[in-house]
């Protein structure tokens, strides 16, 4: 069976939801957990629901940058704790998330991606895509999407 998961979150209440099947599966399987969070690189001007956003200084990004995917990645460790799953995290800065993914997930050699089915919604969900759906089309390992 799976001996290896790879957990994206994006902190969003189903990703939380997520995170707790994962940790359930591995549990049960007896397999360990990576979770993931990318975040975007907002090294200019931000486009987000609509809104223009101007950059804030790069030391601001940077640790508004990191506080966020404590936050997100707190969650999956605190939850792994609780079940004694062994677990690991991991962030990236990327704009391109579902390739950021995939990329973790040869990195850290994982037989499985755990992946909610959708993550942002509005504007900004139809512009990026689902980076559910392209992390199914291009990656070559089993990707188990949560509902």
């Amino acid at each position: 069976m799976f001996k290896h998961i790879l957990v994206p979150t994006d902190g969003s209440k189903l990703s939380v939801k997520t995170v707790k099947q994962a940790v359930k599966l591995a549990k049960a399987v007896g397999a360990r957990i990576t979770g993931f969070y990318a975040t975007p690189d907002y090294s200019s001007t931000y486009y987000g629901d609509g809104y223009i956003l101007r950059a804030p200084s790069a030391k601001t990004r940077a640790e508004a940058t990191e506080k966020q995917a404590r936050l997100c990645l707190s969650t999956i460790e605190v939850e792994a704790e609780v079940e004694k799953v062994p677990c690991e995290v991991m962030h990236v800065i990327s704009d391109s998330p579902y390739q950021a993914i995939i990329d973790a997930a040869k990195k850290k050699k994982c037989d499985l991606i755990f992946m909610a089915s959708h993550g942002r919604h509005g504007l900004s969900g139809l512009v990026l895509g689902s980076e559910t759906h392209k992390v199914l089309i291009h990656s070559k390992i089993p990707v188990l999407v949560c509902r």
